[in-house]
């Protein structure tokens, strides 16, 4: 959250005689928080709480899905505190505006944001607790605080001879005027950031102990699945359930708005019974495309449409005209499933006027207005518990599950878990877009003079839109919800942000070349889309340093020294692409058979460059080594970076080797890991990262590592065969 650090904290007189401390947000009404004299104990924020018996709580505003935020927030508040990590017991946040995501207005969990938003006011709320509990312990001992310290979950008589646990702290430092601009540790005093400590959910989640969505287990909890239209837009006309409800444990079958439902005492009862039934679909409003009829869309459009200028500088007409020669290439990219390892789930409980839902979610907020939509609730009525997430990349910011759930358990007055097959997880995801990139260079002598980029598809907010607008007013009547997406469709960019899905990574383009033309051609087939990880920074880090490269071969010059002629006025740019070139060994003979790519990209505030060594073996394409160099600020915990640049890379060339989602008539042909196949581990490149030391505020770490991979790749293949690949998923060409 960001906010005036001297009013984060506020003091006011509380109606027992103790002090209450606020949190002061803009534009929200604090919460009231503080010292409890029943249990004894103190909650100095909206983040933080120790106890009397000497535990301290940490509300983990950001969800955990694999990233490392359950360590590296937790982290933050730890070194200002003065206490380890591991003594810090985090817990899921409700659903608040206090745990809003400042940069999106909305309670989620995307974007490689976690650690940005946090890195000050976590640490601010720990500093402040710290400064209040040594006053609290000075006024015990009659000291001068300046002359006591905090260690280890104690403050220190300035002898050095005594000290306090903080439990026995809690109610006089709740007493304690709070600090309103608490100074910071420096850094060279840091015990617990910048350095390698293991994730403290590792032993848990090896023993099997974190409850995952997929984990709920409530009495008398009953199992759904749902029979989804095979084609986007079909409705159900009519089904036969007659044999479904002979079947042994079948409690109930029926029509929502997404499907049919069937609900038995057991799982596998369940999708018995799915299969035994007969469903009628009415297709009028049903998607019929192909993918060869997307792209073909995609081209005519580009055709008709320059598009939207999203950047502009210098004159590209003029570039043009005084040109020697012009470069154009076009790149086209398929739709892409999430494919996380635990596929939807959720479980409800409608009783009592209100619901309860456990669910693996990204945005918890959301999911609310998922299950309201389909209940006879309002928001408030919605409770969510967030559980881990079995991996995420976008895929659960979308409550659609949620949503299910909701309306199966509002139906039954059961608790009910509802769960997707992997097919289903396949064949109803809300892919990454396909998209479409036309690419235009001046060139005259050895100059590149201009550079024109378009890029074509849908966007994403458009789809999103739908439960993200009625979260930011969840005071809004349900009836509002439907119009108020579309109010904030038509103020895109004015009333609200404007989206950037499909030109991300294309606007930031960070060479010098005098005269550039970015455009965006808006087109949509009506294929459901969603956030992916590193979302449009994965289609035009393709585009855009594919095209250097071929830049660089028009011209004959060396990959990289082109990139370094055109990037030095940007050291942090140039910082990463010298040493991912050094630690690469890229001025020696690749071994025999294999070449080198290159690749620079700035994603999400982070700057990752990346060489990929591959070669062509047996008609397939063996990726050998992935050398990372990567610049995202100061650093909390390096083996988590070091975790998430390598998750990103395996994440990347899965998408570059295998990612395609294909329609035919409307209808998704791949259904499962067997033809939408990930990286095995026989598979997995030896993949090195080199982190710069650096003073810069932090950034993210979770997605950098996909966009730069898949060019890097892609250009390795071309040192190789002389062949380039404009299209995705790569082909062993020889």
């Amino acid at each position: 959250m960001t906010m005036n650090r001297r009013d984060f904290l506020k003091v006011t007189a509380g109606t027992s005689g103790g002090l209450v401390i606020s949190l002061s947000l803009p534009g929200c009404a604090g919460i009231q928080t503080g010292y409890d004299e029943k249990s004894g104990d103190w909650k100095p924020d909206a983040w933080l709480e120790l106890t009397a018996d000497d535990k301290v709580y940490f509300t983990l505003a950001r969800v955990e899905m694999g990233q490392g935020t359950y360590t590296g927030l937790t982290t933050l508040i730890a070194e200002e505190l003065e206490v380890a990590p591991a003594a810090i017991q985090p817990r899921f946040a409700p659903v608040a505006p206090e745990y809003r995501n400042p940069l999106y207005k909305l309670q989620l969990t995307g974007g490689s944001t976690s650690m940005a938003t946090s890195w000050q006011p976590l640490r601010i709320a720990g500093a402040s607790a710290r400064i209040m509990l040594i006053r609290a312990a000075a006024s015990v001992w009659g000291v001068s605080p300046e002359d006591c310290r905090a260690a280890d979950g104690r403050v220190v008589h300035p002898s050095g001879d005594e000290s306090l646990p903080y439990g026995r702290l809690v109610e006089l430092a709740a007493k304690q005027e709070a600090p309103g601009d608490p100074d910071l540790k420096p850094r060279n005093e840091w015990k617990y950031i910048g350095k390698n400590r293991g994730r403290l959910d590792a032993e848990a989640k090896s023993t099997g102990a974190p409850i995952y969505g997929i984990d709920v287990e409530l009495d008398g909890m009953v199992y759904a699945v749902v029979t989804r239209p095979p084609r986007y837009g079909a409705r159900v006309r009519s089904f036969d359930d007659s044999e479904a409800r002979r079947l042994p444990g079948v409690l109930d079958v029926f029509d929502i708005e997404r499907g049919v439902a069937v609900v038995a005492d057991k799982y596998w009862r369940a999708r018995k019974a799915q299969d035994a039934l007969t469903i009628e679909w009415d297709n009028s409003d049903a998607l019929s495309l192909s993918n060869d009829e997307v792209f073909s869309s995609y081209h005519k459009a580009a055709d008709e449409d320059p598009g939207e200028s999203e950047r502009s500088e210098g004159d590209y007409g003029d570039a043009v005209e005084s040109a020697e020669r012009l470069v154009d290439a076009s790149y086209e990219q398929p739709y892409l499933a999430h494919a996380t390892l635990e596929p939807m789930n959720a479980t409800a409980w409608y009783r009592n006027n209100g619901i309860e839902v456990w669910a693996p979610t990204q945005a918890p907020d959301l999911g609310r207005i998922a299950a309201a939509r389909v209940t006879d609730l309002s928001p408030d009525d919605v409770t969510i518990h967030t559980t881990f997430l079995g991996g995420g990349f976008g895929r659960r910011l979308t409550n659609d599950y949620i949503e299910e759930a909701s309306a199966v358990a509002f139906r039954v007055g059961k608790p009910v878990k509802l769960i997707w097959s992997r097919e289903e997880d396949t064949r109803h995801d809300l892919y990454r877009p396909a998209m479409l990139h036309r690419m235009q260079a001046s060139v005259s002598g050895d100059q590149v003079t201009g550079w024109h980029h378009q890029v074509v598809g849908p966007q994403i907010l458009d789809w999103y839109v739908r439960n993200a607008a009625p979260a930011q007013y969840p005071w809004a009547p349900k009836f509002l919800y439907n119009t108020l997406g579309r109010v904030g469709l038509m103020a895109e960019g004015i009333a609200t942000p404007k989206d950037h899905s499909a030109i991300e990574g294309a606007i930031e383009y960070p060479y010098r070349v005098p005269n550039l033309d970015i455009r965006h051609t808006h087109t949509d087939p009506g294929v459901p889309v969603s956030w992916w990880r590193s979302v449009g920074f994965s289609h035009n880090g393709f585009a855009v340093e594919t095209f250097m490269d071929e830049l660089a071969s028009e011209l004959g010059q060396d990959p990289y020294q082109f990139r370094r002629s055109l990037i030095d006025h940007e050291p942090r740019h140039l910082e990463v692409l010298d040493r991912a070139v050094r630690l690469a060994q890229w001025d020696d003979p690749a071994p025999e058979g294999r070449a080198r790519g290159i690749a620079l990209f700035r994603s999400f505030g982070t700057y990752v460059a990346q060489v990929v060594e591959a070669s062509v073996e047996a008609g397939e394409i063996r990726v050998h080594k992935v050398v990372c160099a990567v610049d995202c600020g100061q650093v909390v915990n390096p083996d988590i970076v070091r975790d998430q640049i390598e998750g990103g890379v395996i994440f990347g060339l899965t998408a570059a080797l295998y990612g395609d989602i294909t329609f035919r008539d409307g209808q998704v042909q791949q259904s499962n890991f067997h033809d939408y196949p990930l990286m095995r581990h026989d598979q997995r490149p030896e993949v090195v990262v080199d982190i710069v030391d650096s003073d810069e505020a932090p950034t993210g770490v979770g997605e950098p590592g996909v966009p730069p991979v898949i060019p890097a790749l892609g250009n390795a293949l071309f040192a190789l065969t002389g062949k380039r690949q404009r299209r995705l998923p790569l082909k062993a060409q020889v």
